[in-house]
């Protein structure tokens, strides 16, 4: 699905609850949606944003952020770093992905795969507990992390 056909979905999601896809919100998701594997920070869109619509407020970006992640159309996550990040809900999946965060050179690599399914049958089975989400965050270093001195191959970054 293109960035159009995506907000046009998001805009339909919008309307049936009540809200307008304004320029502000549309400029926001479209930051969103090009830069969907970088889970930028609040201020990281504005900056984006900033570029194309150099009038918009950073408070109208945070304000847009919230009302998307209250609909459910970003989850609004946190990696260990103390900074807030957007992620983007994909089409076709029940639940939000998961995340391999690397200790060392601070990649962040999604896995679209929903390994919980048995759990989530199991916890209905057991409990009686009907999971409606669920994500998962693993946190570690990569081997090419580990084993060497040299930039990360995944980040570039210099490991220390």
């Amino acid at each position: 699905m293109n960035i159009a056909e995506q907000l046009d979905k998001i805009n339909r999601q919008l309307t049936a609850k009540g809200y307008k896809l304004t320029p502000q919100r549309e400029m926001t998701l479209e930051v969103l949606l090009e830069n969907e594997k970088d889970h930028l920070s609040a201020e990281e869109v504005f900056m984006l944003v900033r570029q194309r619509f150099p009038e918009i407020g950073l408070a109208t970006v945070y304000r847009t952020l919230e009302l998307l992640a209250e609909l459910s159309i970003v989850q609004k996550m946190n990696f260990g770093d103390g900074v807030a990040r957007f992620d983007l809900r994909m089409d076709g999946q029940a639940h939000m992905h998961h995340h391999l965060i690397c200790k060392v050179c601070g990649a962040l690599e999604e896995i679209k795969d929903d390994w919980l399914t048995d759990l989530e049958q199991r916890l209905a089975r057991e409990y009686g507990f009907q999971v409606t989400d669920h994500r998962l965050d693993f946190t570690g270093v990569y081997q090419t992390c580990r084993n060497n001195n040299e930039p990360c191959k995944r980040t570039g970054k210099a490991v220390s």
